[in-house]
């Protein structure tokens, strides 16, 4: 099976080397921003814009002698905006026609972030280094990690991050996909544990935003005495973006312990399940809730949710997506019998029928039947063809009487 995937390691470059990045990522927010005056000036006068090919050769026409720093970098980088800038506008007018935020393209500002560049052409990988177009071998601080046999690498895209440089690599790679022959398992997500199996088996949530608020509340009260611009008002801001840079590391670490735990042994006999249940959870609905929408964002559901898209894909497995009014907290497996009643600080309940349930633990039961006699009611030609690439279905709900409510606590799944 072939897949894409990227490797990102961070780079260690010296001061030379420092100077030609930030050169580059210079020239990329140069293409970007004119590119977009330059279609919005078009627009303008003839009622149309032109495309990135047009622009690059628009911009190669320019007199030499006023952009003589555009010699100095590789013409990939500014190709390369030209052609995220189409992208933004085809994402611009998707989503016009499906009536969602448009989200019209923003310029980019120095003063947001250095920003970031790709590259293409001439990209070598060795086991300490990279070697990129006009910029030469750049040491990595993570060796070995990067495969270099057995790849076909597409480009590299290389970004800073709280003062830390980093090289994305794009490659082609045929990987091996074993069919899994395990049973199903239900994952349901949630604040207090970020995740609970059907299987037993619990991922703690580490809290990271919470954790560090006290810290981040200081910096943020020391910025704010600090005059705008000013060499202190400097060093401020970026221990905030280095805290930031933390909080979103710890929380992307324990994201990916737990999906890749998920996916590689859902078993304690280190079967692999062939079915994965999980909710199609509506995170920015969830977040209208003030109450619960730092604690949710902190948790990272989307994130979960894309990993796990791509990870049993991988691992030659199932993904059965419930629909979200799915009332797996509140349904009992023994009777049907649906808890219209229960809240959200309810973590455990007792059904009229006398059985007493775990809320999260019910909750990730119920989505592992649901799966179960979903795709068995489907037949045996959906197993097979979705054997390597992974079933997406969306669930009716059981309980067709109960209200379909957009708000939290009609979800009862925390």
């Amino acid at each position: 099976m072939e897949i894409t995937k990227g490797y990102k390691a961070e780079l260690d470059p010296n001061n030379v080397h420092r100077t030609h990045l930030l050169q580059h990522a210079g020239a990329a927010r140069f293409a970007w921003n004119w590119g977009l005056a330059r279609r919005k000036q078009e627009y303008e006068e003839t009622g149309r814009s032109g495309n990135a090919i047009e622009q690059h050769r628009q911009l190669n026409a320019l007199k030499p002698s006023e952009f003589l720093w555009m010699y100095e970098v590789s013409k990939c980088a500014m190709q390369e905006s030209l052609r995220d800038l189409d992208k933004a506008y085809r994402n611009f007018f998707r989503r016009v026609k499906n009536g969602e935020k448009p989200g019209f393209p923003k310029f980019k500002s120095r003063k947001r972030g250095i920003g970031s560049f790709r590259l293409t052409g001439a990209i070598r990988v060795e086991e300490n280094k990279v070697r990129l177009p006009r910029i030469g071998w750049l040491r990595l601080k993570e060796h070995g990690y990067i495969l270099t046999e057995g790849i076909h690498i597409l480009s590299a895209t290389v970004s800073e991050k709280a003062g830390r440089w980093f090289v994305s690599v794009q490659c082609r790679e045929e990987k091996a996909v074993t069919q899994a022959i395990g049973g199903a398992i239900g994952v349901d997500l949630g604040i207090k544990t970020m995740a609970v199996c059907s299987d037993g088996r619990e991922f703690e949530n580490p809290k990271a935003l919470r954790k560090a608020r006290r810290r981040l509340a200081r910096l943020q009260r020391e910025l704010a005495r600090r005059r705008r611009g000013g060499q202190n008002w400097k060093k401020t801001k970026a221990k905030i973006a280095k805290l930031y840079y933390r909080i979103a590391n710890i929380r992307k670490d324990a994201l990916h312990k737990a999906t890749s735990a998920i996916c590689a042994t859902a078993k304690p006999d280190g079967e692999r399940p062939t079915l994965v249940a999980i909710e199609d959870l509506n995170v920015a609905g969830m977040t209208k809730n003030h109450c619960l929408a730092q604690a949710i964002s902190d948790v990272g559901m989307g994130k979960f949710r894309r990993q796990m898209e791509y990870k049993t894909v991988w691992n030659g497995e199932e993904l059965f997506v419930a629909d979200r009014f799915f009332p797996s907290s509140r349904l009992c497996p023994i009777c049907g019998c649906i808890n219209s009643e229960l809240k959200l600080s309810d973590r455990k309940w007792t059904c009229d029928c006398g059985a007493v349930h775990d809320r999260d633990q019910n909750a990730a039961c119920n989505l592992r039947d649901l799966a179960i006699r979903t795709v068995s009611s489907a037949g045996t030609g959906l197993r097979a063809k979705a054997c390597g690439e992974g079933v997406r279905l969306a669930a009716v709900s059981l309980a067709s009487s109960v209200k379909q409510e957009s708000t939290i606590e009609s979800h009862g799944r925390f």
